[in-house]
């Protein structure tokens, strides 16, 4: 029986160590994959990952998960300290503010290490001891006596790629914009996506560019495609978007300055600066209290083409996708209705946020002026316009046409999806 003293690490030279304890009861060791979604046992939920944060006072460790919100209760932290297990510790639990009415909500879990334990990795039981068999979570972000990696200064959060989706063209269009904007890594959470995209997807991440994600939600619940629940039904909100992105900040605090959140059809684009340090390094100088910039979205819609046909390379002709420099026309937003943003945040500054907008941050936040960045959507017109002289035209990424031409030839044909 698990006595609370037990080591958690197998010792090899103590015969009687070995026969005494349970396997099960072991946290994986360094070469395990560690699965995105695990079960929480005698529970309706499911835990993500854990995070040493102590930001918030009285807590050491935040466990993000997707739980059934009609089904609360209570639970106990457990750790492995290196060298044993500890006693259990109580649990604080906040679900999260926005559900679109959903059965299951990203929710956080709030712990405190036990003293003198040096945790490794966490786990939630419903009661104060453990079963026979216990699903550990590695705890990220833990300060190390070598220190922590070089810190990156910009990553962009994609929340989730689903479906048959095989958007190639538009895809490395964006990522290598982003490249010559200065972003580091980009992190996408994929469920499912066409086979020319898993190539693609293959080739960034042997690069090391693109860090990927698994996420299996579709085996574990029946994710919504949708926004709404009284639209479109299902477990939760659009293959758990919310999650993924809160999962993405964390995983991004001790590593990168900055984090972008927005969709992959979406370039959050400078107007006044080359890059995006110059433009954060700028703004942060004038708000250096904000930790939350908001970026205004605008549609360009995806059937409305530029005339002269410049940029209509028949090279690109056999890649599936959308090809963004084809398209300078951009709606002016109602304002009159809700208008969504997107964000780049400082992910030291974030508890949790939403899609559009941070709903728990330290400092304060800030709608950053038009004329300086605004975010580059090319998808569906949201407004029936009939007229050209409707839309503003907007050549904003022919500026990066020169790099940008060769970059995206240079990635296809590594890929072999340019003939």
């Amino acid at each position: 029986r698990w006595n609370g003293t037990e080591s958690c690490t197998l010792n090899h030279s103590d015969t009687n160590t070995i026969e005494t304890q349970s396997d099960d009861l072991l946290p994986p060791d360094n070469n395990s994959i560690v699965q995105s979604i695990t079960p929480l046992k005698n529970t309706k939920h499911f835990l993500v990952s854990a995070f040493m944060d102590q930001r918030v006072q009285g807590f050491d460790i935040r466990l993000i998960g997707m739980f059934r919100r009609d089904s609360i209760q209570e639970l106990h932290c457990f750790f492995c300290c290196a060298d044993y297990t500890s006693e259990t510790t109580p649990t604080k639990v906040l679900q999260h503010s926005d559900n679109f009415g959903f059965p299951f909500v990203t929710t956080d879990i709030m712990c405190r290490i036990p003293k003198k334990c040096n945790a490794t990795h966490v786990t939630l039981l419903t009661k104060p001891k453990p079963e026979k068999r216990v699903d550990w979570l590695p705890i990220r972000n833990k300060k190390t006596n070598g220190g922590a990696e070089e810190r990156m200064d910009f990553t962009v959060c994609i929340s989730n790629l689903f479906g048959d989706y095989n958007n190639v063209l538009q895809f490395a269009q964006t990522l290598e914009m982003y490249r010559l904007l200065g972003v580091n890594r980009v992190v996408i959470y994929n469920t499912s996506c066409g086979p020319d995209l898993d190539r693609l997807l293959r080739s960034y991440s042997q690069e090391g560019f693109v860090e990927i994600v698994s996420w299996p939600i579709d085996k574990y619940m029946n994710p919504s495609p949708g926004w709404y629940f009284s639209d479109f039904g299902g477990d939760i909100h659009y293959f758990g978007q919310l999650t993924t992105l809160n999962e993405c900040i964390y995983r991004s605090m001790e590593r990168s300055c900055y984090v972008l959140l927005n969709d992959i059809d979406e370039i959050i684009m400078p107007y006044q600066h080359d890059n995006l340090k110059s433009l954060m390094d700028e703004l942060q100088k004038q708000h250096p209290n904000v930790g939350v910039f908001l970026i205004e979205n605008h549609i360009f819609p995806k059937h409305r083409f530029e005339p002269s046909g410049r940029f209509h390379l028949p090279k690109w002709s056999g890649v599936p996708g959308i090809n963004i420099l084809e398209h300078v026309y951009r709606e002016d937003p109602d304002r009159k209705i809700y208008h969504p943003y997107k964000m780049i945040v400082q992910p030291r500054m974030v508890k949790q946020t939403s899609v559009h907008n941070v709903l728990q941050l330290f400092g304060q936040m800030y709608k950053v002026p038009l004329d300086i960045c605004r975010t580059i959507h090319i998808r569906n017109a949201m407004k029936n316009i009939s007229k050209l002289q409707e839309l503003s035209v907007d050549k904003r990424l022919w500026d990066f046409q020169e790099k940008l031409i060769p970059n995206v030839d240079k990635v296809l044909h590594n890929s072999g999806l340019l003939k």
